[in-house]
């Protein structure tokens, strides 16, 4: 407001009108809405709760998602996307930059936007807004704050815990303890499934519904089950079990094509889509397959293409050798490919040739039932062993990739090594493998022995927490102290 102000009283100088006094102070600017003005009508709420999901666009969030995985041992990122390279090398620390600032700054932003948006919901007094319109604004909100958090805690553990609007008076805010953060995560998205609609996304239009809820709130539950040496704790286990059976009976299922769940034109009504971020060309378009097509962003790793077993139909759904082949019809990217491999999976068959003017619209699909059976399985056999429920939930997947099923003899710990191997074939390149690491606390031991990687890999116990960035400790003034060992 104080920019929009001065910006006037300087244009009405220049201008030659007269001054620029308190009765022009006063009043409201004319092309556009001011706080007391917004926030009247359902369609305010509606533009509003828009740009809560617009929030989810952000590349970091969504079609960027792949390139969490070029700090793993899945892949190499030549570009150095928010600084991926460094953090690779163990170069991370408060001033790093990159995803050590990005992630933070983007997730307070969606969080500020959701903060807004419940404190004027709670104080809205009008009558265009039923109590059932209220519950379900209330949990897609928090729906999107519990995923906001969940991203804060995984990448920094402890960090100010914000639910409301703040002021200049307040906004340096102290850490709360990961715990905390923890907390507020699963409150908001167990308000988020007691209060969004008990359908299939597919019936949602976009929105988010109670299953997403449920199916967030099960990897965060997963994620959070382990300890420092990599224990899970059989509670969270067994909690999480018993949302991942919820989810399993309320209609979704594996589509047949694994390829459909990733393809524009393939995705409205996908069976096994729990959630996704949504794009539209050409005013909501991406660059999903001029970066992975074109620029080759992302570049596998030698080790996961010989990861896969022979006869996985995944691999060469997930991976091209060199150039791009749909049926014969053919891209050759423009930049370099220097592992000898390319990202296929996002890739829109029907937009080659990739280039600067592409106008990618796939949605990013953030949960899937696929993961939801893969975490029942991997809950199931900590807290039970290779059951008959987790064989048939591993088999599943295993089936729709073409590959036999697997042996019913797997002692406990072979299907624990069977279940983290599955979860990297059926989910490479969507974000999760450097969480995966994260939380089974094998980080160490895979990213320092990962030899055919164009970088050198090193992961040092500090770095499972990250250091909050030094332009928020900075700007706090000594109210935000630094994460340990940083």
């Amino acid at each position: 407001m104080k920019k929009y102000i001065l910006l006037a009283c300087t244009t009405v100088f220049l201008l030659g009108l007269g001054g620029c006094g308190k009765d022009f102070l006063d009043k409201d600017p004319l092309d556009r809405l001011t706080a007391d003005q917004y926030w009247k009508t359902k369609a305010d709420f509606d533009m509003a709760l828009t740009a809560i999901y617009g929030q989810l666009q952000n590349s970091i969030f969504s079609y960027g998602m792949p390139n969490w995985d070029v700090l793993t041992d899945n892949g190499y990122g030549q570009h150095n996307y928010n600084g991926s390279q460094g953090i690779v090398r163990g170069e991370i620390f408060p001033s790093s930059g990159g995803y050590i600032t990005d992630i933070y700054n983007a997730s307070y932003a969606g969080i500020a936007r959701a903060n807004s948006f419940l404190f004027n919901l709670s104080a809205y007094d009008g009558s265009e807004l039923d109590a059932a319109s209220r519950a379900r604004y209330e949990g897609e909100a928090r729906f999107m704050r519990g995923f906001y958090y969940y991203m804060l805690y995984a990448c920094y553990g402890a960090v100010p815990v914000v639910t409301e609007p703040l002021t200049l008076d307040n906004q340096a805010q102290p850490k709360a303890a990961a715990s905390e953060v923890l907390n507020q995560t699963l409150a908001d998205l167990d308000v988020a499934i007691n209060t969004l609609p008990s359908i299939l996304y597919a019936n949602g239009g976009g929105h988010a519904v109670k299953t997403a809820a449920q199916s967030l709130k099960l990897r965060v539950l997963m994620y959070a089950a382990y300890n420092r040496e990599g224990v899970p704790d059989p509670l969270l286990l067994a909690e999480a079990s018993a949302l991942a059976r919820e989810i399993r009976t309320a209609g979704y299922t594996l589509a047949p094509a694994f390829e459909s769940v990733f393809r524009d034109g393939m995705q409205e009504g996908n069976p096994e889509i729990i959630f996704s971020i949504k794009f539209l060309a050409p005013d909501n378009a991406t660059t999903m397959d001029q970066w992975y097509g074109d620029w080759a962003v992302v570049s596998p790793l030698p080790n996961l293409f010989n990861a896969f077993e022979p006869g996985d139909l995944r691999r060469d759904l997930t991976i091209f050798d060199r150039e791009v082949n749909f049926d014969g019809v053919i891209h050759r990217p423009s930049n370099n490919v220097p592992t000898g491999y390319g990202l296929k999976k996002f890739l829109s068959p029907g937009l080659i040739p990739y280039g600067y003017s592409t106008q990618s619209q796939q949605d990013w699909v953030m949960l899937r039932y696929a993961e939801v059976l893969l975490l029942f399985a991997e809950a199931e056999n900590e807290l039970s062993g290779p059951t008959p429920e987790v064989l048939d939930a591993l088999n599943t997947i295993r089936g729709r990739a073409g590959l036999q099923p697997l042996a019913a003899s797997l002692t406990k710990d072979e299907m624990r090594e069977a279940i983290r191997h599955e979860r990297r074939m059926e989910l490479a390149f969507e974000g999760l493998r450097y969480f995966d690491l994260k939380r089974w606390r094998i980080a160490e031991e895979v990213l320092n022995n990962v030899n055919d990687g164009v970088l050198t890999y090193r992961f040092e116990e500090r770095f499972y927490e990250w250091p909050l960035p030094q332009t928020e400790i900075d700007k706090s003034e000594g109210v935000l102290v630094q994460n340990p060992n940083y």
